[in-house]
């Protein structure tokens, strides 16, 4: 009985080897996709709730391309801080800003808006061990439900 305890010293070692040879790997790579996932599903609630607010926002043109751009900016840092007049800040998610996100108003033959696309143009995932890049994804896309004020200035 002594001979035989003797002859299996150092197999708890040996096993913990083979089997973290396997497990390490695992964890990491399980923990580098739910990191990434994660950080996914936050941008894609973003976009949401951006498209959402653009989706019912007025939409104002009298000065042309001035006040597209402050809508889609409004939009952009709806998107990014929740709120359409903060231009700087802690972001939703880590590392987006708002020169990242596309907005995108489609028009019928006259120039009315009937639908609204928030998109991210690229967003890199830097996970453990592991750069992700996000190009055109996450989007939404929702018809335009707002009031259309082609003879107002935006404030």
């Amino acid at each position: 009985m002594i001979l035989r305890r003797k002859n299996q010293r150092g197999n708890a070692m040996v096993e913990f080897a083979l089997a973290s040879a396997v497990l390490i790997p695992l964890m990491m790579g399980a923990f580098q996709f739910g990191y990434t996932f994660y950080t996914y599903n936050e941008l894609q609630s973003a976009v949401a709730n951006g498209a959402r607010y653009a989706s019912f926002r007025t939409y104002r043109c009298l000065s042309g391309a001035t006040d597209i751009a402050k809508v889609k900016t409004a939009i952009q840092n709806m998107t990014v801080y929740s709120s359409p007049t903060v231009s700087s800040g802690v972001p939703l998610v880590k590392g987006l800003t708002p020169s990242a996100i596309n907005v995108t108003f489609n028009l019928n033959s006259t120039q009315i808006p009937i639908a609204v696309t928030v998109s991210v143009k690229t967003f890199t995932v830097d996970s453990l061990f592991q750069k992700y890049t996000f190009a055109g994804k996450p989007a939404s896309t929702l018809p335009y439900l707002g009031r259309y004020a082609s003879q107002e200035s935006e404030p």
